[in-house]
């Protein structure tokens, strides 16, 4: 993942640091993050659209569209804008697979 992400966290929040693990890469987030801030504050997209390989970043952050589907080792899909970190997560960006940046 590049240290360059697309998010900027402004101000740190006063909660515990959780470490979460995508694609095998370790990502420093706060408790409380969602997933999609977590991901965005580390690197430039979510994932790579599986139609058009095109890079994704979420879209309405709301659980409406669809857009930011992430998968848990063991293959459980997770909603990364309405979902929370959790210390120790383990997720890949792809189906099945490790994702991209």
């Amino acid at each position: 993942m590049t240290a360059a992400g697309q998010l900027k966290r402004l101000a740190t929040r006063a909660t515990p640091p959780v470490t979460i693990h995508v694609d095998g890469v370790p990502v420093q987030a706060r408790a409380g993050d969602s997933l999609l801030s977590a991901i965005l504050t580390a690197r430039r997209s979510l994932r790579v659209h599986e139609f058009d390989h095109g890079p994704r970043a979420g879209f309405c952050a709301m659980g409406a569209c669809q857009d930011c589907w992430v998968w848990v080792e063991g293959g459980q899909r997770l909603r990364a804008c309405t979902t929370e970190v959790r210390k120790g997560l383990r997720l890949s960006t792809a189906a099945g697979g490790v994702g991209h940046d």
